[in-house]
């Protein structure tokens, strides 16, 4: 089997290394895993801090070999969903939307899928792991005002996990909405007995955390969906209604 990828840093494998300090590139990111336990290959074109804004001009220089491949896996939302919490911990009455608002966000999800399956691609979408909300709060405020954030927050911290809830849920509708199939690693991560899955940064899953999704890609992917075609009016997939007023927002 032979799929291309596209994503942020989870797909390419990003994990912060404790004892360095900083971010580096694990050699047992579950792309590789699951290539070195099964042959399958990857061709993996994820990209550090990627939107789906910034994928769709990366994703436009390869759509000519869209066909070349058993599937092309798409990984977005992370960053998308992020906040400027420099600004929630000077301004925390501000209300905010993501770096990709939630309808931009579902928008160039679905174009990316449309161009793909247009080009006789078969792409296959994943749901984001789910943050931890204690973790990701201690790093994302180490030099911020943390008392304005958690006000900025509604003195709610799991307000940032069902935050990033949202984007996942979006990428779980796109999926439905546009015949696609989805590898939900987030049911994993939460059925999941084990606690040890993320970095310290709360955010991205640790070499744990890609042994989960690896195991659950290698089980899923069996029994994926062959390649579904037919024809979609895509004008009518939007646009996706959301609430008026965010969790994050301020009335």
């Amino acid at each position: 089997m032979n799929i291309c990828v596209f994503g942020d840093s989870i797909a390419k494998g990003v994990v912060y290394d404790e004892n360095k300090g900083r971010y580096i590139f694990s050699q047992n990111s579950f792309t590789d895993l699951v290539s070195r336990e099964t042959g399958v290959t990857f061709r993996n074109h994820a990209r550090f801090g990627c939107t789906t804004e910034k994928a769709k001009t990366i994703i436009s220089k390869h759509l000519d070999e869209a066909d070349q491949y058993d599937y092309i896996l798409l990984e977005f939302g992370g960053n998308d969903c992020d906040l400027d919490w420099e600004a929630a911990s000077r301004c925390p009455d501000d209300p905010q939307e993501g770096q990709i608002s939630r309808e931009a966000f579902a928008r160039n999800y679905v174009g990316m899928i449309q161009k793909i399956k247009e080009k006789g691609g078969a792409p296959v979408v994943m749901t984001l792991p789910p943050l931890d909300p204690d973790r990701f709060f201690r790093w994302v405020t180490k030099d911020l005002n943390r008392f304005n954030v958690m006000r900025f927050l509604k003195n709610d911290i799991m307000n940032i996990y069902r935050w990033q809830e949202e984007y996942s849920d979006i990428v779980y509708d796109i999926a439905d909405r546009t015949s696609v199939p989805v590898l939900d690693v987030r049911r994993a991560f939460l059925e999941s007995a084990d606690e040890d899955l993320m970095c310290i940064d709360g955010m991205h899953p640790n070499e744990n955390g890609h042994r989960l999704i690896a195991g659950f890609l290698e089980d899923e992917w069996l029994s994926l969906a062959e390649k579904r075609s037919g024809i979609l009016d895509w004008d009518e997939l939007l646009p996706f209604e959301f609430s008026s007023l965010s969790c994050l927002s301020v009335s």
